[in-house]
């Protein structure tokens, strides 16, 4: 067993699990962490991918009461049934852009210029977006929300399709410009990252099949724990933290990411193309 590669994988999990929830591109840190651990072969991208699941657990283990609640309560009360197509509707768009332009996105905006400039442009939305004048919100709980607010939110959520714009932050911030409170926007987020993120590991892992054999579990496996431990506390943080902060300061460090990406980039020291 290479107890290297394990310490690779249990890193990269961390680094999964820390920022795949924040608004600050989880894709784009994995890139940057793979490069410096020389973790970056056509293996780890799958990697990368599929220990995904082990944060979208974290999440699953947070909003249990709720998910169980849902769930029994699916086949008799119209609120369970509308929260339930909410994600559904939320959810379909991301698959449906995914199946037509998944392929030419990883060809084309791959590259250095793309991931810094929407890191940082995203850096500059979340500062308007938190400065605009202050209201009372529209929808306040994710039980109050229509199906048209969760159809707007899953388009917003197609922006993430574009590496360096982070799909919580497109759905959180998003969110809020639609009207949605900050809890109600960040929950949202939340339970629609479960269908979105599984849906992306299966299918990454069905697709690239041919690159994965019954050694790699041990990998995986450690890949998966880190994320888990370090997503389910980072959702434990955040959710605390948005009761009475902004999103302020995740603004200001896109931006300082989106230089050190072009910095990277230039020196040769990442190789943030495809």
């Amino acid at each position: 067993m290479d107890f290297i590669l394990l310490a690779k994988a249990a890193i990269m999990g961390v680094v999964e699990g820390l920022t795949e929830f924040l608004p600050i591109s989880s894709t784009g840190h994995l890139i940057l962490a793979g490069a410096l651990l020389g973790f970056d072969d056509e293996k780890a991208k799958v990697f990368d991918i599929a220990i995904q699941t082990g944060a979208i657990f974290a999440v699953i283990l947070v909003y249990w009461q709720k998910i169980r609640e849902t769930l029994v309560a699916l086949p008799t009360q119209p609120r369970a049934q509308r929260f339930a197509l909410n994600v559904l509707i939320g959810f379909l768009p991301a698959v449906v852009l995914a199946l037509i332009f998944g392929k030419a996105i990883k060809a084309h905006l791959f590259t250095p210029t793309v991931v810094a400039t929407t890191f940082i442009l995203g850096g500059f939305v979340i500062l308007w977006a938190e400065r605009r004048a202050p209201g009372t919100a529209r929808v306040t709980s994710v039980d109050d929300m229509t199906p048209l607010d969760a159809l707007k939110v899953g388009l917003v959520q197609c922006l993430a399709m574009v590496p360096g714009t982070s799909r919580s932050g497109a759905t959180i911030i998003g969110g809020m410009l639609l009207g949605l409170s900050r809890k109600a926007a960040t929950d949202f987020s939340f339970f629609l990252a479960i269908p979105t993120l599984i849906g992306a590991g299966v299918y990454s892992l069905y697709k690239e099949r041919h690159l994965l054999s019954l050694a790699d579990l041990p990998l995986f496996g450690v890949g998966l724990l880190f994320s888990f431990v370090s997503a389910w506390l980072c959702v434990r943080w955040l959710l605390r933290y948005i009761s009475t902060h902004s999103f302020v300061p995740f603004a200001y460090y896109r931006i300082a990411f989106g230089i050190v990406v072009l910095a990277t980039a230039w020196s040769g020291l990442v190789a943030w193309t495809d």
